[in-house]
């Protein structure tokens, strides 16, 4: 996934995975996932993406601090 966060291009494909979680099976509709991608800048980003059901209906990708990143890891330890 491709996202523009003040005018410059995040890539997921170019970016490292450090911890991904994934919740039910292909095609249900209250799954859905949740991977933590850091940049070689040190930038954190949290693509999340769903079923219809699920707390993630649509595609994102979201900018977090490096708390927040660290704080979410911990969380889904």
């Amino acid at each position: 996934m491709k996202k523009t966060v003040r005018g410059k291009v995040y890539d997921t494909a170019e970016m490292s995975v450090v911890k991904k979680v994934t919740s039910g099976y292909f095609g249900d509709p209250a799954g859905y996932e949740e991977t933590l991608y850091v940049t070689e800048s040190g930038g954190y980003f949290l693509y999340t993406n769903g079923g219809a059901q699920s707390p993630y209906k649509t595609k994102k990708l979201v900018a977090l601090s490096k708390a927040k990143a660290e704080a979410w890891e911990k969380e889904k330890a």
